[in-house]
């Protein structure tokens, strides 16, 4: 039987939750102003990702429940959003949910699904609070893994911020790295199969751009908490030429101070990784050119009646292969993305008819 003590309790714990808040409003006090102010003196990252680990540590330490553990966390997102604003970071990626992590006890999982349901529920009411600060936010991750009532609070979120262009945030749910590239793969032979692109287009820029983050930049610096020393399947291709960055702090204890050394650390380490980047740029363009170079002299040698063409012609059709490569694949994105889209305004047209 639950007491009159047990309501309030479970009252106040409830009250908790659906008051969570992504975006935490306030300023830096003087002597954070000044750090960040030194910081953006030196180059800095654009997008960061976060690892947010040690939710269950910190409430075994703290002797709370694991899912208050894990509430601490989100609240704390809702905290580094704010300094990263302050820091001009527009854009955030964090680890909210792996495939992993369905193989946990069922409460867990079950208690980890009820409170992104809140928190969903929670970002459709502040939607004017992120319209105000323009915030965007992406889902990645195979979202057909989830309950359907959490799929549609999710494509409402999605749609509802799409518009916004000021910060973006990238909740990585039901995801790892392989799968998402796993995916990525299965995307380009439908593309085959559709006729949109031939197998010859497939590339390694063509499945970057099958990815689910293909909207946005590669993360600069990647932070992982807890002191675990390992990526668990985040981001594997994208961060190949990041800055990582891995700090003891359990998640919910992470402070502003935590996250300017984390920055300070990719500052020193900017040039080398920028070099890194060229070099890794300048070598994708020299395969491209060397792919598109074969199947131009496969082409004129069925095609060229046995004789050898001269040094204008192999131009000439290069730069005609190479300009209706481009369109195929441009064409073939755009197919991609209608498909994404619509399977976000198909949910949102389900809860609409519920």
């Amino acid at each position: 039987m639950i007491g009159a003590e047990d309501v309030v309790i479970v009252k106040a714990v409830s009250w908790k939750i659906v008051k969570m808040s992504w975006i935490k409003e306030g300023e830096l006090n003087l002597i954070e102003k000044i750090s960040a102010n030194v910081l953006k003196a030196g180059p800095m990252p654009k997008h960061v990702a976060f690892i947010m680990d040690g939710n269950r540590r910190f409430a075994r330490r703290n002797n709370i429940e694991r899912q208050e553990g894990h509430t601490q966390g989100f609240n704390k997102l809702a905290e580094t959003l704010r300094w990263c604003k302050h820091l001009s970071i527009p854009e955030v990626t964090v680890y909210a949910f792996s495939i992993e992590n369905f193989k946990r006890t069922k409460d867990e999982v079950d208690g980890l699904m009820e409170l992104a349901r809140l928190k969903f529920e929670r970002l459709l009411e502040e939607r004017d609070n992120l319209e105000k600060h323009g915030v965007c936010i992406r889902v990645l991750g195979d979202l057909n893994m989830l309950p359907h009532d959490l799929q549609q609070l999710i494509a409402k979120a999605v749609i509802t911020t799409k518009s916004h262009n000021k910060c973006f945030l990238n909740v990585c749910f039901a995801y790892t790295s392989r799968y998402e590239i796993t995916n990525a793969v299965r995307e380009m032979a439908w593309g085959v199969e559709q006729g949109l692109i031939k197998s010859s287009d497939v590339s390694e820029p063509l499945l970057s751009e099958c990815l689910y983050s293909n909207n946005s930049p590669n993360p600069d610096l990647l932070i992982r908490t807890s002191g675990e020393v390992r990526l668990s399947d985040f981001l594997l291709w994208q961060t190949s030429h990041s800055c990582l960055v891995f700090q003891s702090v359990l998640w919910p204890d992470y402070s502003f101070w935590n996250l300017c050394e984390a920055i300070l650390q990719y500052q020193l380490s900017h040039k080398s990784i920028q070099k890194a980047r060229d070099l890794h740029r300048e070598h994708q363009a020299s395969l491209q050119l060397e792919a598109d170079r074969v199947c131009v002299a496969e082409h004129l040698q069925h095609h060229g009646n046995g004789k050898p063409a001269d040094v204008q012609r192999r131009q000439e059709e290069l730069q005609h292969y190479t300009t209706c490569r481009q369109e195929r694949v441009q064409d073939f994105l755009k197919a991609l993305k209608h498909k994404r889209d619509s399977y976000f305004t198909d949910l949102c047209s389900d809860g609409v008819q519920a």
